[in-house]
């Protein structure tokens, strides 16, 4: 992997016609460390995440990252094995997809799917394909990482494990990620920032002390909890 580069926003616009999500935005996203988006539904969390992605009109992202939605996008006529490794696939380098192929191997061990490699997204739960999702996005190997919501579906304990694993394999790569769990975020971040108003403006950050993934008990980091609570009501 090679050295991830930190993310910069300066003077962006964010519109949809005449409803204007940001405009004039600024902001740092520190190299080699997670950022966690916190925000009321609606806000413009994932609007954000895809300005960076390059994915809206008139943006574009010159370096290669990885990008995983809020829905899992499996291709319905893939197994599970094919999925993951569908970037190197459609990016046509054999000795590449050879390559990856151990490592999409392990990651769906990891998370809980090694068992599943060849059945097909619809013989699968919700929460096992947003798994598929995960380990995809993971298989990348990219320096730049944009998550939207990727423990969504899953129950309080496979959440806690996959953020442990993500946080783990993540390590040293430039993370940004969406979530509406504000004790997600803080298990998970190295900053915190909320997202709040029409158009978004963003708080300064928060940032929990200790390495990551954090103690989900840690009274510290539920104090953070309740603190991030109260500032995210008094957004509404």
């Amino acid at each position: 992997m090679v050295a991830s580069p930190p993310l910069s926003v300066r003077g962006a616009r964010i519109a949809f016609g005449d409803r204007v999500v940001a405009t004039d935005l600024a902001l740092e996203f520190p190299a080699g460390r997670t950022t966690c988006l916190l925000g009321r539904s609606g806000v413009g969390k994932t609007s954000l995440l895809r300005w960076l992605a390059g994915l809206l009109p008139g943006t574009e992202r010159a370096e290669p990252l990885a990008y995983m939605a809020q829905r899992d996008l499996l291709l319905p006529w893939l197994d599970i094995l094919g999925n993951v490794l569908l970037g190197y696939r459609l990016r046509g380098d054999a000795a590449a997809l050879r390559a990856a192929e151990p490592r999409a191997r392990a990651l769906l061990t990891e998370v809980g799917l090694g068992d599943r490699l060849g059945d097909r997204p619809d013989a699968l739960s919700a929460g096992m394909r947003q798994r598929a999702a995960l380990a995809r996005t993971l298989c990348e190997d990219r320096s730049v990482v944009l998550m939207d919501e990727p423990f969504g579906h899953l129950d309080a304990v496979t959440r806690l494990e996959l953020q442990d694993l993500a946080a783990r394999l993540l390590a040293g790569r430039t993370v940004v990620l969406v979530t509406h769990d504000p004790l997600e975020a803080l298990r998970l971040g190295h900053q915190v920032r909320v997202l709040a108003g029409t158009p978004f403006t963003v708080e300064l950050p928060i940032e929990p002390s200790g390495p990551v993934p954090r103690d989900a008990s840690d009274p510290e980091l539920l104090a953070l909890q309740g603190r991030l609570i109260a500032q995210l009501r008094s957004a509404a």
